[in-house]
């Protein structure tokens, strides 16, 4: 009898640590479930709210700049010039030394590769923040045929690269790509 007694404590004792095992797991599940239902909204509400996104890119028709226009858009709250490089003025951007140049890009740097004649750049100088003459009819260029910044005199060529006065680096250029062959996507 005392075989049979230790075998039915035995049985007892492992049906105990099954259910023990059990406990455990549905409690640690349980905390782990409400983990997640605490994290998820607290993760979420970091995200971007849909009139921010909606601002993250700006698209532009492209169809109707005639070579040698520029037109002006807003990306991002900030001044956007689109401009279509004439034949004369490609050649005349790649012609310039970049090397010598305060920061030295070419204009293949500043442009897609699938279309350089299509130069996007944000309308900020880079000295204090004013807008640049030069993307609108009949605007002061400045010395070198692109624009002119009239805060502080700075000057940059047709490819929007600093060649005088006090702006430290060039307009800068966003990143772009053409959705189809009349539109870009800014941003």
């Amino acid at each position: 009898m005392a075989s049979t007694g230790a075998a039915t404590a035995d049985a007892i004792e492992e049906e105990g640590v099954r259910r023990r095992d059990w406990i455990h797991i549905a409690a640690i599940s349980a905390a782990g479930v409400g983990g997640v239902g605490t994290l998820f909204p607290l993760v979420s509400q970091m995200a971007p709210s849909a009139d921010v996104l909606a601002e993250s890119t700006t698209d532009v028709d492209v169809s109707a700049i005639q070579p040698g226009q520029s037109i002006k858009a807003v990306f991002r709250k900030q001044p956007l010039f689109v401009t279509r490089l004439t034949e004369e003025e490609i050649a005349a951007a790649k012609a310039e030394d970049a090397a010598d140049m305060r920061d030295p890009q070419t204009l293949a740097d500043r442009t897609n590769p699938t279309d350089e004649s299509i130069l996007v750049q944000l309308g900020v100088c880079t000295h204090l923040g004013c807008v640049p003459l030069g993307a609108g009819e009949g605007e002061n260029k400045g010395e070198f045929g692109g624009y002119f910044c009239p805060c502080h005199g700075s000057h940059y060529d047709v490819a929007g690269r600093i060649r005088k006065g006090p702006a430290p680096t060039n307009l800068e250029v966003p990143e772009f790509e053409f959705t189809s062959e009349s539109t870009i996507r800014v941003g």
